[in-house]
């Protein structure tokens, strides 16, 4: 259930109006305090709730339901656009538009400071690498793990980057302690005791949309880490399995102004999963920027035909160069008609 309060109420009725919730109905009740109004959101049995009781409080502007089963991660629970800081210095969210890059697995000092400084130049905002890597072949390179970790952490300390990795395991989490934003891949979307582990953690989580997930699925697995506290949760489109064998996946565009219009949260789009092909990155990187994206995850190898994973889809930097003035200049260009 979702209360909106007048503007006019005063914090100290809004305390005792959020107390008498809490004993007469044995709720839980979230408060959000917006530019215009504070939101109630109430989580719990709200069927014996009285509407019309409610909404003739004096402080109450309107009462309604929600039928959605995600609560945190739902809009009409927080109308504005979650912002989030990473570092004090960068915000992704509410307007931003942000380049994570760099390779699909770390596999040298070399190559991961080589790769950090070029897409840095760039425009990046962001460092991607995969320490820990799941591959659907146990036989294929797993990545180099705990010695990845400490060679992304020295490119972010050649570069000043902020560093994203995905993180396998919920027994992990002591070692991603300095990692800067920690990705659920999207074989892990449901894997909800680790996203219960991470809802208990002070760190913004980047979690991919699963290979076949419905849009709800989606938010739901937000829901798990967001009830466990944590509302540090960006969300990334990275296509979805369909009968279409061209493309590794079909990156389902629509699912960006969808998931704006349900909820809250910032949208990340990753074209190079989606496409499975590097020349695809770049059409549908900017078709994700012109639909709504917050920011962009990219994969840049300074050497594809020899990656060790993922080669097809990574751009060498003198591609991901170009591809990145372009989104700057179309994000620009919106940004302008927007405007006016």
């Amino acid at each position: 259930m979702i209360i909106v309060l007048k503007s006019s109420a005063s914090p100290e009725q809004i305390m005792n109006f959020t107390n008498m919730l809490k004993e007469e109905y044995n709720v839980k009740v979230n408060k959000w305090e917006g530019v215009q109004s504070t939101v109630l959101g109430l989580i719990g049995d709200t069927t014996k709730i009285d509407m019309d009781y409610i909404d003739a409080q004096d402080i109450v502007e309107n009462v309604k339901r929600v039928q959605e089963p995600y609560k945190k991660a739902n809009r009409k629970f927080h109308p504005d656009d979650t912002k989030i800081k990473i570092n004090d210095d960068i915000t992704i969210g509410g307007g931003s538009l942000h380049i994570m890059a760099g390779p699909c697995s770390v596999e040298s000092e070399t190559q991961i400071v080589d790769i950090a400084k070029s897409v840095k130049a760039s425009g990046a905002t962001f460092l991607r690498g995969g320490a820990f890597k799941p591959r659907t072949s146990p036989y294929a390179f797993q990545g180099l793990k705990a010695e990845g970790l400490d060679l992304l952490k020295i490119a972010r300390k050649e570069t000043g980057l902020p560093i994203v990795t995905e993180i396998m395991r919920a027994s992990h989490i002591d070692m991603f302690e300095n990692v800067d934003i920690i990705q659920v891949g999207a074989r892990n979307m449901q894997n909800f005791e680790l996203l219960k582990e991470l809802g208990k953690i002070d760190k913004p989580i980047l979690l991919k949309r699963g290979l076949s997930a419905t849009i709800e699925e989606w938010l739901m697995s937000a829901e798990y880490i967001m009830a466990g506290g944590n509302d540090k949760v960006i969300l990334c489109e990275r296509g979805i399995r369909t009968y279409e064998t061209f493309t590794r996946n079909t990156l389902d565009i629509s699912a960006i102004p969808v998931v704006k219009a349900l909820s809250h949260l910032p949208v990340i789009v990753d074209p190079s999963h989606a496409a499975g092909k590097s020349w695809l990155v770049e059409p549908l990187a900017m078709a994700a920027v012109a639909a709504g994206a917050d920011g962009l995850i990219i994969e840049v190898h300074n050497d594809p035909p020899h990656a060790l994973s993922d080669g097809a889809q990574s751009l060498t930097p003198e591609q991901f160069d170009k591809v990145a003035n372009k989104v700057f200049a179309l994000k620009n260009s919106i940004n302008e008609i927007n405007s006016k």
